[in-house]
C-alpha cells in the first residue's frame, strides 16, 4: 500500500482539530455562488408545538426509493426537534414568499406567529401556497461536519407550476428562462 501524498489534507484531523486550511468567510462566499432553492422545514414537538426553519440545504437523493435530504447545523437551537420527529416536511417556497423565509431564518419564540398552516404526516406543519411540498418519515441521520444530514423517505408530495424563490450570494431572487 502506497504511502499518501505528504500534501493530502487528512480529512478527519482536519474535523477533528478545526484546522482546515480554508478561510471559512471565503469559503462560505465561493458556496454562495451556487444558487438553491429555498425551503422552510417543519415538524412539530411531542406536544404538538410547530417547529421550522428556513433552508437551503435540500436536494433530492433517489427516485426509487424517493428519497431527499437537507442538513442542519449540530449547534441550531431546534436541533433536538428534528432529532426526535419521526416525520418532517419540506415547503419549498415561491417568489411571494420572501418574508415567509426571513421570518423563519431569524431566532423567534414563535415563528409561526401569523402563519396559517395544516397539519401533515406525523404532524409536520404544511405551509400554504408554496411551490412544492414532500412530507417525509425521517430514514436516517448522518454525521458531517458541523452539521446533521436528514435522509427523508418522501410518503407523500404536492406541487404547482409557480415560479420558485431562489438564494445565492446572501440574497433573494427568481428564475429568469432563456425561452
Amino acid at each position: 500500500m502506497a504511502a499518501a501524498p505528504p500534501d493530502r489534507i487528512d480529512i478527519d484531523n482536519e474535523l477533528a482539530s478545526n484546522s482546515s486550511p480554508l478561510d471559512p468567510r471565503d469559503f462560505r462566499n465561493a458556496l454562495g455562488s451556487f444558487a438553491t432553492g429555498v425551503t422552510v422545514i417543519t415538524a412539530t414537538l411531542p406536544d404538538s408545538k410547530p417547529v421550522g426553519l428556513t433552508c437551503n440545504s435540500f436536494a433530492s437523493v433517489s427516485l426509487n426509493p424517493p428519497l431527499v435530504l437537507w442538513s442542519l447545523a449540530s449547534y441550531s437551537p431546534s436541533m433536538g426537534v428534528f432529532q426526535n420527529a419521526s416525520h418532517f416536511a419540506v415547503n419549498v417556497l415561491g417568489v411571494g414568499q420572501r418574508n415567509l423565509a426571513r421570518q423563519f431564518a431569524v431566532s423567534a419564540a414563535d415563528k409561526f406567529a401569523g402563519v396559517k398552516w395544516r397539519e401533515g404526516l406525523g404532524g409536520a406543519p404544511l405551509l400554504p401556497g408554496t411551490v412544492a411540498s414532500f412530507e417525509c418519515r425521517v430514514a436516517d441521520r448522518y454525521y458531517g461536519g458541523d452539521h446533521v444530514i436528514f435522509l427523508g423517505a418522501v410518503e407523500t408530495y404536492a406541487y404547482n407550476r409557480s415560479e420558485p424563490l431562489l438564494f445565492a450570494r446572501g440574497g433573494f431572487g427568481h428564475f429568469v428562462s432563456e425561452a
